[in-house]
């Protein structure tokens, strides 16, 4: 039986998802917009819930396309029940985009291009936040981002690999650790802020 970190418990969906996903590194636009945008629908519910709702989020988001949500109408939002969140992290991306080449050049740069590998034993020494989330945080509200504390942002970070989190008892962890590793950018190709 594999050593899973312990906060993916027994759900089939948690524990697929914390096997294949939760922490490999994400250097698509859309798949990290994706997941910018579960990560603040995650505040006050469990990951879980996102999860099993995954698939109506990318219908009602048109599978994350960044193009499409910033250029949603009011019916849209209404559509939505109301909430503009996505709709203005969306336009502020588009904005990042812009400026940065690509969204993956922006929120990387905040690890320099390269992986925090982490050294946990056990969940209770994992924090909530960091001094790299909360800088993430304050840029990204300067930007018009909604829904991205620097709690969020960590979650986000750990999800897309930005750091690794899994445990050091975890079967991924060291798994984690190799792809980072192949996924090192050369000295000079880090993306710059």
């Amino acid at each position: 039986m594999k050593n899973r970190c312990e906060w993916c418990g027994r759900d089939p969906l948690y524990i697929a998802y914390h096997d294949d996903e939760w922490g490999n590194p994400i250097h698509d636009d859309q798949l990290l917009f994706e997941f910018l945008v579960l990560e603040g629908a995650q505040a006050g519910l469990s990951w879980l819930t996102i999860l099993k709702k995954r698939e109506n989020y990318r219908r009602a988001f048109h599978s994350f396309d960044c193009e499409t949500v910033a250029g949603y109408s009011q019916r849209d939002v209404d559509r939505l029940l109301g909430d503009p969140a996505a709709i203005q992290n969306a336009q502020g991306v588009i904005r990042i985009m812009e400026e940065f080449g690509s969204l993956d050049s922006y929120l990387w740069s905040y690890v320099e291009g390269i992986p925090i590998q982490n050294e946990w034993a056990s969940m209770a020494e994992i924090p909530a936040k960091t001094e790299i989330s909360g800088a993430m945080s304050r840029d990204l509200k300067k930007r018009g981002l909604n829904f991205v504390g620097p709690t969020i942002c960590y979650a986000f970070m750990q999800t897309v690999g930005m750091v690794n989190d899994h445990t050091t008892d975890c079967f991924r962890h060291e798994e984690i650790n190799k792809l980072a590793q192949r996924g090192r950018p050369a000295p000079g190709d880090r993306p710059r802020r």
